[in-house]
């Protein structure tokens, strides 16, 4: 295949080895307690750190679309290596796995790019990147076959999140799209601290109050690394008549490791019809 984009962290965010990958991801879901939710699922938030500490968060978000089929997800996260302006689509050929390559849905993504001037092609905001490889394990075991468009966010600003929001909506209006949002919380703060800075972003959150959360970012009265890719799925959505918005999980990576000196918040949501 052409553009494969080759994995660059299987083996250390998460196993390398397939048959371990799958039952650890397996493990993560049978412990999640079954969840009563009705209606079409449109958009999850989910965490991007290593399996260890935030696996068991994210597989909150994820059992909910177990077995569902879309006729395609798209992965919006925060660009952790590469600084630039816009929005950065990788529009040909997959992602690849353990579990497998997971095709680009080609014509969804042409028809995103050609409705935002803010989407561009830079396949260097996608090769290190960690926060849109990290969901698809969990997305191959929950969805089985599926097409993707990856987008990295280089501006998280109010303007650039709406722009993007829009043009997902345009492009997804005639289609069932998945949209998933890449985000941890509050980064290296006491345990306490974090959680007093974490519960502002949660409230907007479970709200699905996306003007609320980009005030409170702006004002830094709450953290998020992906705070755009939030806001996006929020307000996109909502677009689709997604009205009902549950926050699934939160946790920290202290109530991984113990160590409450310094922690990592991690939380997932869905939207709803």
């Amino acid at each position: 295949m052409k553009a494969l984009r080759k994995s660059v962290i299987a083996g250390s965010w998460y196993p390398g080895e397939p048959s371990i990958l799958k039952r650890d991801i397996e493990k993560y879901f049978a412990a999640v307690p079954d969840l009563d939710l009705t209606g079409e699922i449109t958009g999850l938030v989910a965490p991007h750190a290593g399996y260890l500490y935030s696996g068991q968060v994210a597989a909150y978000a994820y059992k909910l679309i177990r077995g569902k089929k879309y006729d395609a997800v798209i992965v919006v996260g925060p660009s952790h290596r590469v600084a630039f302006h816009g929005v950065s689509i990788y529009r040909r050929g997959g992602y690849e796995t353990p579990l497998g390559i997971v095709p680009i849905a080609e014509d969804l993504a042409d028809d995103l790019k050609n409705n935002s001037g803010i989407i561009k092609d830079m396949p260097a905001a996608h090769s290190q990147e960690h926060s849109l490889e990290i969901q698809l394990p969990f997305l191959q075991v929950a969805l089985g076959d599926f097409s993707f468009v990856p987008l990295v966010m280089g501006d998280q600003n109010a303007e650039t999140c709406y722009d993007l929001a829009e043009a997902i909506y345009k492009a997804a209006s005639k289609k069932k799209i998945l949209i998933v949002g890449s985000s941890d919380l509050s980064h290296f703060h006491n345990y306490k601290a974090a959680q007093q800075l974490d519960a502002v972003v949660l409230k907007h959150l479970q709200h699905a109050d996306a003007a609320g959360l980009q005030e409170s970012m702006e004002k830094g009265l709450g953290e998020a690394c992906g705070g755009g890719p939030m806001l996006v799925v929020m307000l996109a959505a909502k677009r689709m008549g997604a009205a009902q918005a549950r926050l699934l999980k939160y946790a920290n990576s202290g109530d991984v490791t113990g160590d409450k000196s310094s922690v990592v918040g991690y939380a997932s949501a869905v939207y709803y019809t």
